[in-house]
């Protein structure tokens, strides 16, 4: 990694996704828990959801939608510095993903770690990347979340089978003469950790012989109203931080949970029509860490929002974990 001077802030340069070919609708896995598409849909608003293929693994489908990213961006990878990814799903303790990411990408001798905050994984290493920036310590950093949620979720689990779906998506953030990363709020609970967890720990599966491995578990009415609780006060305090009101975005950009929780913020922000809700989760299910990007890209693609636009972005989830600030669309 090479040494760089501070500087005023940083952007966003350029947005890539990977979204696997294997598209799941709800017939597909209402059947295992009992349920149907009306009742799936009713409930989180997903109308379909990707799976993975077993090519497609975090590192791959991160290194894709990385690529993706630095050729929007005009940035080479070997001037690549240092390579975030956020993801709860890599199953792999050691070693971590991030460094074979960074050598898929050609940015063989950049800085590269893993960062655990499940679904505000995301907005917690944009965080991360801005201050490197700012600090001099890189110049150029790769922001990628990259999810294989099928890998651990239980397809008969009511209250996980329907909800999750797999997917990357990638950021490069650099330097800029005037602040595009808005101030990160952010926080956590610690002592409401079991409301999103594995269903055992790993030390108690391996003590267990032919004990199933972990899957995850969500107590969701309690995750629901800590959402609908938490993400409007986030949401807010990240528009006072960066000194903006609701009018000047461009779009809002929330962890794609549930369509409920995301348009119950909307509202309660009391947005107004012209700012664009990001809904990618009808299509794509809850991506945890990949959801956010996923959905920044889904809006660019399809020319929803302008370019150059402020856009809200909130993480929620696991932790219990939150994070959210305003950042300027490339």
């Amino acid at each position: 990694m090479r040494a760089a001077a501070p500087v005023a802030g940083s952007r966003i340069l350029g947005v890539g996704a990977y979204r696997p070919a294997r598209v799941v609708e709800n017939d597909e896995v209402a059947g295992p828990i009992d349920s149907s598409d009306e009742w799936i849909r009713r409930r989180s608003g997903i109308v379909s959801r990707r799976f993975a293929a077993p090519d497609e693994t975090v590192v791959a489908m991160a290194a894709a939608a990385s690529l993706k990213a630095l050729a929007q961006a005009g940035v080479a990878p070997s001037s690549v510095d240092t390579v975030l990814l956020a993801s709860m799903s890599h199953r792999e303790q050691s070693p971590p993903a991030a460094p074979r990411i960074a050598h898929l990408i050609g940015a063989r001798s950049a800085g590269a770690m893993d960062l655990g905050a499940a679904c505000a994984g995301f907005c917690h290493a944009l965080a991360t990347a801005d201050a490197l920036i700012r600090s001099g310590s890189s110049r150029n950093v790769v922001v990628v979340g990259s999810e294989r949620m099928s890998d651990i979720v239980d397809p008969t689990d009511r209250g996980t089978a329907f909800l999750f779906g797999d997917g990357a998506g990638a950021v490069v953030v650099g330097p800029a003469a005037e602040p595009g990363i808005g101030p990160v709020v952010w926080g956590s609970e610690g002592d409401r950790q079991d409301a999103i967890a594995h269903s055992a720990p790993w030390p108690a599966v391996g003590a267990a012989a032919g004990t199933a491995p972990p899957t995850l578990r969500m107590d969701g009415p309690a995750v629901f109203r800590w959402a609908v609780a938490t993400v409007p006060g986030a949401a807010r305090a990240a528009l006072d931080a960066a000194g903006l009101a609701p009018g000047d975005l461009a779009a809002f950009v929330p962890h794609q949970a549930n369509l409920r929780i995301i348009q119950g913020a909307a509202a309660a922000l009391r947005l107004p029509p012209h700012v664009v809700v990001a809904r990618d989760i009808v299509r794509a299910g809850n991506t945890s860490a990949a959801s956010i990007p996923l959905a920044l890209e889904e809006l660019l693609a399809r020319g929803a929002v302008p370019r150059g636009g402020l856009a809200l972005l909130v993480g929620f989830g696991a932790g219990l974990a939150h994070a959210a600030q305003v950042v300027a669309l490339p």
